[in-house]
């Protein structure tokens, strides 16, 4: 079970209003609670950035594997993040999954509202992340959904509309799983573990778990004020981003600059998660990243999270320790981790340096987990 909810309130701080409506209503300004501080605020239009990419047919077939393998540890080292292509994920469903959650986030307010979620209860409709009263608060609407390990699922947050959904959005799960765990395997070779390394240390045969955001963006009145998702790096394992195949948005940060994502047609962005970067002992680098909004477009994307199951403790891998690379990083049950993250809500990656070894937060959390 996931056990994040049980220190987490039942309800939000204030009332929750979905940015889709105050979007519909056609406000001019945005309201104060939306505008970030200047040094938060995206520069519009940002350059753009060469993505790696990865052939993840090298990795089934074996030819030019090696090759690839470099691209992707020279990826997840310099960047946290990359494009894949020719990952076998059918062009159908995508166009499914994409045309059933355009459909849900077009319903009436009030149907959309029947599968509201809570801090405590995540699963489901929301417009907010962390629980900090008076928090400045994101420009984007989501649905989210726990996919494995099958016993923690809501069954009852599954909307009713469109009826094939659940079936559309299931199927898209279990291929994009099948793509994670690949995925995983390349990572784990790449590091010099074990292929199965990271399938084992995320739970192997008692359970990954799997999860999935939808996220859709309204049109915004000043979005040179806000952001559609703050900067964050993901708090699991690796993050598998299917971009608007309209409107472009994502923004990732490389040293001290920002940087908007040119999608591949037909790829996904991956992202190194926290938990990569903790198992990595800091050879690999979970990106930060966050999403801009605009006023012309509504922007909709979906990302599905591959974590590890939430009662392991993560830590760095042993082969990875030495005199010289001592352990930067106790071990951390996922769980304790992601209730501490959402918690905090969106920082950069304040989350993850808070759970360096000589860090009092790492300290006080990991005596829970030992």
């Amino acid at each position: 079970m996931d056990n994040t909810a049980s220190s987490l309130p039942d309800d939000w701080p204030e009332p929750v209003v979905p940015v889709q409506s105050l979007s519909e209503a056609g406000i001019s300004a945005l309201p104060l609670q939306y505008i970030k501080p200047l040094q938060d605020r995206p520069v519009l239009p940002a350059p753009s950035l060469d993505v790696p990419t990865v052939d993840v047919a090298a990795f089934l077939d074996g030819g030019g594997a090696n090759e690839q393998l470099k691209n992707l540890q020279d990826a997840c080292s310099q960047y946290g993040f990359f494009q894949v292509v020719n990952h076998g994920v059918e062009a159908s469903t995508v166009q499914r999954m994409r045309g059933a959650w355009r459909w849900f986030f077009a319903l009436e307010m009030e149907e959309k509202k029947v599968c509201s979620n809570s801090p405590a209860a995540p699963e489901g409709y929301g417009s907010r992340a962390g629980v900090e009263k008076g928090a400045l608060l994101d420009w984007g609407d989501y649905y989210f959904l726990n996919i494995l390990p099958s016993e923690i699922k809501c069954r009852n947050k599954w909307p009713k509309s469109p009826h094939d959904l659940r079936e559309i959005t299931e199927d898209y799960g279990r291929d994009l799983m099948n793509l994670s765990e690949l995925l995983l395997k390349a990572i784990s070779l790449s590091l010099g573990l074990g292929e199965d390394y990271l399938h084992e240390a995320f739970g192997g045969g008692d359970g990954i778990s799997a999860c999935m955001r939808v996220n859709y963006y309204p049109k915004c009145p000043q979005p040179e004020l806000t952001l559609g998702i703050s900067s964050h790096s993901d708090a699991g394992g690796i993050a598998v981003f299917l971009a608007d195949d309209r409107v472009k948005g994502t923004q990732v940060r490389k040293g001290d600059a920002w940087y908007t994502v040119q999608p591949i047609p037909n790829a996904f962005l991956v992202n190194v998660g926290d938990q990569i970067q903790i198992i990595s002992n800091d050879k690999y680098k979970s990106v930060e990243h966050r999403a801009v909004a605009s006023s012309d477009d509504t922007r909709f994307t979906v990302t599905f999270f591959c974590n590890p199951r939430g009662n392991i403790a993560i830590s760095p891998a042993t082969k990875l320790v030495s005199a010289q690379s001592p352990a930067l990083y106790k071990p951390i049950a996922f769980d304790e981790y992601r209730r501490y993250s959402r918690m905090r809500g969106l920082k950069g990656k304040s989350q993850l340096e808070a759970m360096k070894k000589n860090n009092s937060a790492s300290s006080e959390l990991c005596k829970k987990c030992l």
